[in-house]
């Protein structure tokens, strides 16, 4: 993953494959690096439940809502917390249907407990490391 400045508060992402997402501060409709942290919890997880559940029906419906708060702590550095994500689902009716709506409680506990990197590697924590590449410069 690479990130390049395009300019003052704005920068686009770009990853292995070719792909390109532009961020920035929230003047604009960019999203922001918050924003992009609970659609990666949101969309981890989606992923997931979509893989297990839409192999019994399709769903009809399909929406995740990802909230949190962005707070403050106690010494004084920002941080999210009540990180939450809401699942909207319908499947049709008929028996496919049922098999998809009796995976859904199973699908979402096996994403939170194991299955999506994103919002386990966020509950257990890790150390992030941040580097200068080209050493201090001076300039």
């Amino acid at each position: 993953m690479e990130i390049e400045r395009t300019s003052a508060g704005n920068y686009v992402a770009r990853n292995v494959r070719g792909g390109s997402l532009p961020m920035g501060t929230g003047e604009d409709a960019a999203f922001t690096p918050v924003e992009l942290l609970l659609a990666a919890i949101g969309g981890c997880t989606a992923i997931d439940v979509d893989y297990i559940t839409s192999r019994r029906a399709e769903p009809t419906r399909f929406a995740v809502q990802v909230t949190g708060d962005k707070i403050r702590d106690e010494a004084g550095g920002n941080r999210m917390q009540h990180l939450k994500v809401e699942f909207t689902m319908t499947f049709p009716a008929g028996a496919d249907g049922d098999k998809a709506r009796e995976a859904l409680p199973r699908s979402l506990r096996q994403s939170h407990d194991r299955l999506c990197t994103v919002s386990r590697t966020v509950e257990l924590g890790t150390p992030v490391t941040i580097v200068d590449a080209a050493g201090s410069t001076g300039d």
